[in-house]
Formats: C-alpha cells, structure tokens, sequence
C-alpha cells in the first residue's frame, strides 16, 4: 500500500513490494464464503429443487440458491418436497402460504440434438403470473456455470440490476515462501486456477475491459515487470520493463491503453503506454510519488494517489495530460481510488482512528462514508454492476478477501483455511 511506499521510498521499489509478501502465509485450497451481513429488505423467493438428472440438478439448484442468498438482497424459502420443473403449473397460493414472493423452478435435461440442456422459469408468486424463462445448452463441466447464469437472470428480473454470479476474480496466493500463484476463481471463489506460478512475488492484478487478458507485476527477473498476460493463449507480452520500477497498472477503458507507475525518469510517475508496450508517454510530473492511478469510465481521467500536498491524497488529470485537481480532503491520508463503473462513487482507503478502512464518496455531493471497521483494507475492487466492493483485509491475523456493498450492510468474507491471500481484482461481466 501507499503507506509502505511512503515509509520505504529509500529502499527502493523491489524492498517496498518484497515487504508486504513476507507477510504472507501458505495457502492451497478454494475460497470459501461467509455471509456476515445481509440486507433491510430481502425479497422472500423459493428455489424449487430442479427435475431431469438427479445428480445434475442438485449441483444446478445448490448453486442459484448460494448465489441467490449471499447476494443478501434475497431470502430463501423451503421449497419442500420434491423437484419441480419449468413445465409445472404451480400452487400458487401454497407457495405464498410458505411466505415466497417468487418462484423458480426448471429442470437438467436432453436437447433435441442429444446436449445436455438447462431450463427454468420464474414465477411472481402475488400476481401469479410467470416473469419469463430461458433455456440453453449446458454440460457436465459447466453445471455450475449454468447455475450462475440462472442466478444471473432472477437477480436481474427481480432486481432491475445485472447480476454478478457469472463474473470471475483475479487474486494472489502465496503457496509458499518461494511459490507464489496468481488464481482466477469464480465470483463465489470455485473453481479456482492459478494462471501464474511464480517463485517471485506476483502484485497488482489487472482485468482488460473484455475480461480476456490481465495485467500484473511479476519479479521474476528480480525486478517489477509490467506484463499482459492473455488467460485464453496463456501467452505474455512484456508491457513495461524500464530503467528502475515498473508498476501499478489498469486499463483504459477502451482496452488498448495502460497508465502505469515508471521511475525510469526519476520519482514515481504515471505513463500512458499502448498495450503492446509502445508509445510511453509521461502523464504526471511533479517530483512528489504520483501511484495507483485508475481510469474514469469515460477514459477521460485519470486518479490517482499522491503526497505533492505533504500527505497522501487522491487527484484527478486528464488522460491526455493537464493540471492534476484534488479530489480527497477529508482526513490526512487517502489512498487507492477506484471509481464505480457509472462513474458516480469513487472507493478509496482512508486512514480513521488508526486504521486504514474502505470508504465511498459521492463524487457529486463529496459526501464520504466508511463502509467498513476494520484496521487493514487494501486494493479496492467495484464489481461490474456497481453493487459490491470487495477488498483484501486481514482476519485473525492472516489475509482474506471481503465483499462490502456500496451502502455498507452486505458483507461477506471469502477466506482460504490456514493462508492468505491477496490484490483482488473483480473481472467484468461476460462477453
């Protein structure tokens, strides 16, 4: 984080990064979630347990339910007995009479052309009308898969919102003191694949706006390295391997571009580069550390975190350059903006009461509210609908991921047993 740059800028780049992974604990295992906060209004709905193969729609309903429920703007009703397809008329008054606002159900079965198919439909239980359906064609491998994009469509329906249960995450394990992983994982944190093993510390996971590519640190030449990395090829291009520090990536919206931390002129500065690595083009250059910038939605500006003022604070330039403008002045340190995709709120690290906790503002009014309690969040991460924001904390002692919503009440902790893990990055929606 920026305090460890502030503390450590003699040491230089590589002692700064080598710090904050030393920290680290082994860890080998999926994410596993808990749900520590839900939200005022939940919507009561009832997942009927799905017909066809018994095995297939067991993994199918498990997973629209845990996807459904720890969102925390859903409650789940006992479905009852047995399974009940997309076909079925419902009892409408009997599932009201269980409490159920709405209705799913559906069914794993065969297509015509011999795939295998998932169905449901959706039920509005007090008007007693269906709210639509859909059918696709699924297989073994992707049942769970097919579940979050069913997920997907009642939270959209019910909610006027995206869902998210299709996404995927970007986060940091380090397995060992010289094994370290870059893991892309499911938004409920299964299925994870570690997409970099590394002997050398990995930071600084970044998704390309078509979610097909990442960009990263990796010291595996025993320095920081900007790489893009392309999750279908496995294939690397070096982005930024410069005199000194290359760091701190992110991606212009349009996906062509990267601003990234170089200190091949001196200090710690921004630079437009092309994808590829070509046509770096200095963008800040105070002689302050100008770190951690991020791209407005628009691709028309530029936030980042800088101490030019004599604290750590968060500014705005525009992409093609000009006088940078504060943006944060309440409290004396603020540090990792991270704008909401609407571009509307700006997520952040602030330093209260001696800790260092998430926090939003409201880029229209300024007002600033801390979303969370705890002593040592970093890296910031809006998911793609807007809702959540998940973060790295520490619990016990040790790292784990939390997802906060943008108003506070939903919380959840998504934990490796017995290791840490770290730089989260929440990846796009699906193309």
């Amino acid at each position: 984080m920026f305090r460890i740059l502030l503390q450590l800028r003699r040491a230089g780049p590589l002692a700064v990064c080598a710090l904050a992974f030393f920290l680290h604990l082994p860890a080998h295992a999926q994410l596993t979630i808990e749900i520590t906060g839900a939200g005022a209004n939940r919507i009561p709905i009832a997942i009927a347990e799905f017909g066809g193969d018994p095995g297939a729609s067991r993994i199918v309903t498990s997973v629209v339910r845990a996807d459904l429920e720890r969102s925390g703007l859903f409650k789940m009703v006992d479905s009852g007995g047995g399974p009940m397809t997309e076909a079925s008329s419902p009892v409408y008054d009997e599932w009201k009479n269980r409490g159920a606002d709405a209705l799913a159900a559906g069914s794993i079965g065969t297509s015509p052309d011999g795939r295998q198919e998932a169905r449901f439909r959706l039920y509005d239980v007090n008007k007693q009308v269906g709210l639509g359906g859909s059918a696709f064609v699924t297989s073994k491998p992707m049942l769970r898969a097919a579940g979050h994009r069913i997920a997907d469509m009642i939270y959209e329906k019910l909610t006027g919102e995206p869902g998210i249960f299709s996404t995927r995450i970007a986060y940091v394990v380090r397995a060992s003191a010289t094994r370290y992983e870059l893991h892309i994982a499911d938004a409920d944190g299964q299925n994870a694949q570690a997409a970099l093993i590394s002997k050398e510390p990995i930071i600084s996971p970044a998704w390309s706006p078509d979610g097909g590519r990442l960009a990263y640190v990796s010291f595996e030449n025993k320095k920081p390295v900007v790489y893009v990395h392309s999750l279908a090829s496995g294939k690397r291009i070096v982005v930024a391997n410069f005199k000194g520090s290359n760091s701190a990536p992110t991606w212009a919206p349009d996906g062509n571009r990267l601003a990234v931390v170089l200190s091949k002129e001196g200090g710690s500065q921004i630079f437009i580069v092309n994808a590829d690595g070509s046509g770096a083009q200095r963008l800040t250059t105070a002689s302050a550390i100008n770190t951690e910038p991020h791209f407005s939605p628009d691709g028309q500006s530029v936030y980042f975190t800088s101490d030019r003022g004599g604290s750590p604070q968060i500014y705005r330039v525009g992409a093609t350059g000009g006088d940078p403008q504060r943006v944060s002045f309440e409290g004396s340190y603020n540090v990792t903006p991270r704008l909401s995709p609407d571009g509307k709120s700006m997520a952040f690290i602030s330093r209260r009461d001696g800790g260092f906790r998430l926090s939003v503002m409201d880029l229209a009014s300024r007002q600033v509210q801390v979303l969370t309690d705890s002593y040592k969040d970093e890296s910031p991460s809006f998911a793609p609908n807007g809702r959540m924001i998940l973060i790295a904390t520490e619990s016990g002692g040790r790292g784990v991921l939390s997802a906060v919503s943008i108003d506070g009440r939903i919380k959840q902790r998504l934990s490796i047993s017995a290791g840490d893990v770290r730089e989260p990055a929440w990846g796009p929606f699906n193309k």
